[in-house]
């Protein structure tokens, strides 16, 4: 069986079979993953040296009233620019040795122990990529995957923008110190200073730990929830008509007020969750496919995302 390029294509059919079911797991184990995917499709481009976000900070200066024959105003718009994020890659190999192949003779066999291993595999993306999206990207000499510590903070370079350059008041995120146990004015305040008329937070992530501590400051009758967050499998409270959840890659003490209208998860039209076809090496005596992923998480409004901080009970 060790030459059987036929028993290859076996299994990188069955892994490319698999690969669909893989990516859903993926995306809706997680209340950050479900949080940027849920209601919106993960946006898909097919290339281009960097991934372009265009970016509204300001108003058409044409629009105005006017009066009978009065000149209507032409000027060229302002207010329009773009951020730009580098393409990042991650992968994931699923190997067979040759002693598993011999262990698990036949063609039935074989399948049930590459199924585990996708299993497994899957189970790994999903704690390795929640770890990442929490994170601020400078992981693994910086080729991680963009974070929300990153894309939700007060000050920095995002996306080739300086938020701290002259003018560019528009690309801070909102950040409200609590600096002490959690209450329910200052949520208030963080989530009030990132809205604007109806363009409010979709959901709150924090820790273990802050949901107990937001749970606790509620009045049993008051606990409500949101039904369509709950069915996805992830406890929540409301709180100003979002649901409050909990993520266990939020950062201590942390409550993110997020706007996913305006983080968007971005993949590459041919490169995401990509099988390859099973090979084997010349010096090894395994089989492997490699599952391989280009993107990366984008924002396009920083001030409509904040945190919440230096909460001494999340």
């Amino acid at each position: 069986m060790a030459g059987n390029s036929n028993f290859d294509a076996i299994l990188s059919t069955t892994l490319k079979n698999y690969i669909p079911k893989l990516a859903d797991n993926i995306f809706t184990a997680r209340p950050l993953f479900y949080a940027l995917t849920n209601g919106q499709s993960i946006r898909r481009i097919s290339g281009g040296a960097k991934i372009v976000v265009p970016i509204i900070y300001g108003t058409n200066s044409t629009a105005a009233s006017y009066s009978g024959s009065d000149t209507i105003a032409t000027t060229a718009q302002t207010g329009i620019t773009a951020a730009e994020f580098d393409w990042k890659q991650y992968a994931a190999t699923v190997t067979i040795t040759g002693i598993e192949e011999a262990k698990n003779n036949g063609e039935a066999q074989i399948i049930d122990l590459l199924e585990g291993k996708i299993m497994q595999t899957e189970e790994t993306i999903i704690e390795n990529l929640n770890t990442m999206f929490w994170a601020d990207g400078t992981g693994n000499s910086s080729k991680d995957w963009n974070g929300i510590q990153n894309l939700v903070t007060a000050t920095g370079t995002v996306g080739g923008i300086d938020s701290t350059g002259a003018g560019n008041s528009w690309w801070v995120a909102g950040n409200v110190n609590e600096a002490g146990t959690l209450a329910l004015a200052s949520m208030s305040n963080a989530y009030n200073g990132i809205s604007v008329g109806n363009d409010q937070p979709s959901i709150v992530i924090t820790t273990q730990t802050g949901y107990e501590s937001y749970e606790a400051l509620l009045q049993p009758n008051l606990r409500y929830t949101d039904a369509a967050t709950a069915d996805a499998g992830f406890q929540n409270l409301l709180f100003k008509g979002a649901p409050v959840t909990y993520d266990s890659g939020c950062p201590s003490g942390e409550m993110y007020f997020l706007n996913t209208k305006y983080l968007r998860l971005v993949g590459h039209t041919e490169t995401w969750f990509q099988p390859t076809p099973f090979v084997r090496p010349t010096n090894q005596d395994a089989r492997y496919a490699q599952i391989l992923c280009y993107g990366n998480l984008t924002v396009s409004n920083r001030s409509r995302n904040g945190r919440l901080y230096g909460i001494t009970n999340a």
